[in-house]
């Protein structure tokens, strides 16, 4: 509806307000590309904000001087180090122990083959990112579920079973472990992290930490890097900007080894390490380095948004199940009850003209789930469960 606009003088502070509906249908990307205008889009895993203001002078300038040729230095590493330190903690993170990568997803597949070979295992724990199996099949990997509890938590009992199983095969396996869990919203604990250490320690798994999400928790909440906690030392991780300041379409990612580890980072091949965007890199250079101050009003508008979702759908669709998290700005939404099908997503498609992620290719226990993003502005948010509940 292009009469939806945003109240973007009640929090200046807050990215999420500063767009229109009609603003952001003149974007060419796939989520205002995929359905037609009368759909509200909030399926793939774009952001509906402006750039970052250092972001956008930082790209700026590089094209104003012709800077877009091929990535080099380390800059990148030395802005994520000084991130981690100041909001993490992280204070004894080696730049040295880093290598640029294209993406998260090729990079977490780049880190998996240093510790797998074709026909090795991978675990994951379902519900996950779809591109998890995808990417693993694509590369010879057999991915094995070991799905996360009632609670939306890591299940151990299941993971050592998918540990069993997979080692049971011959050969590697490795423990692709995605931290926040996307589409849950999961952040997981340091106790939890730390058990995972001594699992995979004892089964002699290799973990691989998809870190893609990990800015993005909620005031309050205390994210915790994976190779910060004890027994990690043979673990790699894969960190972005893309997500927190929706930097999608500028590619760049960077693959981080524990000191035990290092050999395994330093045989990604240099054609790899090269295959970031110059203009990625220095986007997300930017982001680390003084994206500071806009991540936090971005993360109280999404605690904001959190909460209307959550009070929204308890009023317009209480028959939905919705255990809200404080990672990621993704929404797993159990639809069950509704009487659906398996895949509710196309009965609020086709009925409510609103676009949401089937939980279908999440994995086992997808079924009758679907995947909301909520970091749009609270007008649109709004529209979009209203919707959906005339759907049905």
């Amino acid at each position: 509806m292009s009469a939806i606009t945003n109240a973007s003088n009640d929090l200046p502070g807050d990215p999420l307000r500063q767009l229109t509906l009609d603003q952001l249908r003149q974007r060419t990307s796939v989520k205002w590309r995929e359905h037609p205008d009368d759909v509200l889009p909030l399926w793939v895993a774009e952001m509906d904000v402006l750039p970052a203001e250092p972001i956008t002078k930082a790209v700026t300038d590089a094209m104003a001087t012709g800077d877009t040729g091929y990535p080099a230095g380390t800059a990148y590493a030395e802005a994520v180090a000084a991130f981690d330190a100041e909001r993490w903690h992280w204070d004894d993170f080696d730049p040295a122990l880093t290598r640029t990568l294209p993406d998260i997803g090729l990079g977490f597949v780049e880190l998996l083959k240093l510790v797998t070979s074709p026909g090795d295992a991978v675990v994951v724990n379902n519900p996950v990112y779809p591109p998890f199996y995808e990417l693993c099949a694509l590369n010879g990997r057999k991915v094995i579920e070991a799905p996360l509890n009632a609670a939306g938590r890591i299940d151990f009992a299941a993971l050592a079973a998918a540990f069993e199983l997979a080692l049971g095969r011959g050969g590697r396996a490795a423990y692709l472990l995605c931290s926040p869990h996307n589409p849950t919203g999961t952040v997981h604990t340091r106790a939890e992290l730390a058990r995972v250490a001594r699992l995979s320690a004892d089964y002699g798994v290799r973990v691989v930490a998809d870190e893609a999400h990990a800015p993005i928790v909620a005031p309050g909440t205390t994210f915790t890097p994976y190779l910060t906690v004890p027994g990690t030392e043979d673990g790699l991780a894969v960190l972005s900007a893309a997500k927190a300041w929706n930097l999608a379409g500028l590619r760049a990612a960077l693959g981080i080894a524990g000191p035990a580890a290092a050999a395994d980072l330093a045989r990604v091949p240099k054609a790899m390490t090269q295959r970031p965007s110059h203009i990625g890199v220095i986007a997300h250079t930017a982001a680390f380095r003084e994206g500071g101050p806009w991540l936090d009003g971005l993360l109280a508008g999404l605690e904001g948004n959190r909460r209307l979702l959550a009070a929204a759908l308890a009023e317009r669709l209480p028959e939905i199940r919705y255990r809200p998290q404080p990672g990621t700005y993704l929404a797993w939404l159990d639809c069950r009850a509704l009487g659906l099908g398996d895949d509710p997503a196309a009965v609020f498609l086709e009925r409510g003209r609103v676009a949401v992620n089937s939980g279908l290719p999440f994995g086992s226990g997808g079924k009758g789930h679907v995947r909301i993003n909520f970091a749009t502005s609270p007008e649109i948010l709004t529209e979009a469960v209203e919707r959906m509940a005339a759907a049905v």
